[in-house]
């Protein structure tokens, strides 16, 4: 790297927004939020009868989680609304996935075995 020269290392001068550092409180109060929603969970698991319902509430709380991680840990809130959108899209396929397969699990003929 001897005769590289610094405006090749300085990215800044290309890019046209520039990098936002969040700050502490914000990553503070998601972590601990973040927390809270992981007790919430085991909570819910284990002391709470939800019925049918059990899985859409744990599946519910870990969609905002993994919301709260990408908007603020992985700064999807500061970011270019291209990349929010390529997440989405990510998030979108994810969906009607499961939908296709519980799609095919209900709608299979029950067989009884043979033997």
């Amino acid at each position: 790297m001897g005769n590289v020269s610094r405006s090749e290392h300085n990215t800044e001068e290309q890019w046209d927004g520039g990098h936002f550092i969040v700050p502490k409180e914000v990553l503070r109060t998601t972590v601990l939020t973040l927390i809270f929603l992981t007790v919430l969970t085991v909570v819910t698991a284990k002391f709470m009868d939800l019925g049918i319902f059990a899985g859409t509430v744990a599946f519910f709380i870990a969609f905002v989680k993994a919301m709260l991680v990408m908007m603020y840990f992985m700064g999807l809130k500061y970011d270019a609304k291209m990349n929010r959108w390529i997440f989405s899209m990510g998030f979108i396929f994810l969906v009607i996935l499961a939908f296709f397969s519980v799609l095919d699990i209900w709608t299979r003929v029950h067989q009884s075995a043979t033997l």
